[in-house]
């Protein structure tokens, strides 16, 4: 045995376990999407260090309105909506991790208004875009060297809800795989739906479930959903109404747990709630309220069933957190303030799951997505 494995060895460390510490404490690549009808011109790539909490800007591309983005499975992609009312869009680029650079591949249009979500399915060869205003969703194939074909499958939705103003059609939200990569989620804030699809990987092929779709209270307004790690429980962010609705998940059925405020119990405003993520310990779920709040809640997952416990809320420290997301190491969660201008990074505490400020920001204008490529 060679003398320099000694240590590691007595320390009870395999090549695995050394690699698994490295890499938690190297630096990732964070992209950031933004609207650009103000200070910023598209899309934003730092280095972020999880040890310090620490960015630096590397890069940007150029790009309508990025509001939201995904990442292909083997981090060599980067699709980007461009939220726009008559031109709207997806953009492919190629993610460069020499330089942290975006190369743009091609942009295809989704034939509907307002992307605002988008997603790549599991093996990378299937791009879903959620059209807001347009009120349906749209399937791409994905070339060789990650760049678009034409949509071939366009899906509208047609319904309405109690809120004559923000209910009066169908607004598709979200786009959101299961697990298994089997069945597509599509939360439809105008309708009170989270609607569901069958979904074949190998041939694209995409059609109503067995149970079509999951009907939420009046007036609540489905905007995202999250699985858990397990695959067990689902758990969907209500724009409209600030509830978090977590749900038991099998096959494509989803069936209602419980329905928890993400706001105070003595707040009377309009909760505009945002985003919804799981701790990457599968521990605790957190939810961005906009409006009148700024705030993020934090709750408890119980592991035995799924259901969750309020643990706080948390000022955001700037105005409407659009987005947020955790880093790889999950010791920092960095919140989007779009009306702020700014990334705010928070410390987390893994074991209560409550946030402090770390005191360190992003300059951004008009941020609303936070992606990571490791």
């Amino acid at each position: 045995m060679k003398k320099w494995l000694l240590p590691l060895l007595f320390l009870g460390l395999s090549f695995t376990g050394f690699a698994q510490v490295k890499k938690a404490n190297s630096n990732h690549y964070l992209l950031v999407g933004t609207y650009t009808r103000g200070k910023s011109e598209g899309i934003y790539v730092y280095k972020f260090n999880s040890s310090n909490g620490k960015s630096t800007l590397l890069s940007s591309a150029p790009a309508s309105n990025p509001s939201y983005l995904a990442v292909s499975p083997n981090h060599q992609y980067v699709y980007a909506v461009n939220e726009d009312k008559d031109s709207g869009a997806v953009t492919a680029f190629a993610f460069r991790p020499g330089t942290g650079s975006l190369h743009k591949l091609d942009t295809k249009p989704t034939k509907g208004d307002h992307p605002c979500y988008v997603a790549v399915d599991k093996t990378g060869k299937w791009v879903f875009a959620a059209n807001y205003t347009g009120g349906s969703f749209t399937l791409f194939p994905v070339a060789a060297g990650g760049s678009l074909k034409a949509a071939d499958t366009v899906i509208a939705h047609t319904g309405s809800s109690i809120d004559k103003q923000r209910q009066e059609k169908a607004h598709v939200h979200s786009t959101v795989l299961s697990p298994d990569n089997r069945y597509l989620f599509v939360s439809d804030l105008g309708m009170d739906k989270i609607m569901t699809y069958a979904f074949n990987p190998a041939t694209g092929r995409i059609k109503p479930a067995a149970t079509p779709f999951t009907q939420v209270a009046p007036g609540s307004g489905p905007r995202h959903l999250v699985f858990s790690a397990t695959g067990k429980y689902a758990y969907l962010m209500n724009e409209l109404s600030g509830k978090v609705m977590a749900f038991r998940y099998n096959k494509g059925a989803l069936t209602l747990l419980q329905s928890i405020s993400s706001v105070p119990a003595d707040f009377h405003g309009f909760a505009g709630s945002a985003d919804i993520h799981i701790s990457p310990d599968g521990k605790f779920l957190y939810a961005t309220n906009r409006g009148e709040s700024n705030t993020i809640a934090v709750f408890a997952i119980n592991p035995l069933n799924g259901g969750l416990t309020s643990k706080g809320y948390s000022p955001v420290l700037g105005k409407a957190p659009r987005n947020f997301n955790f880093d790889p190491s999950g010791r920092f969660l960095l919140v989007a303030n779009q009306d702020s201008d700014e990334i705010v990074v928070f410390k987390r505490n893994v074991q209560t799951g409550m946030l402090t400020d770390s005191g360190e920001r992003i300059k951004a204008g008009n941020p609303v997505c936070i992606k990571w490529i490791n």
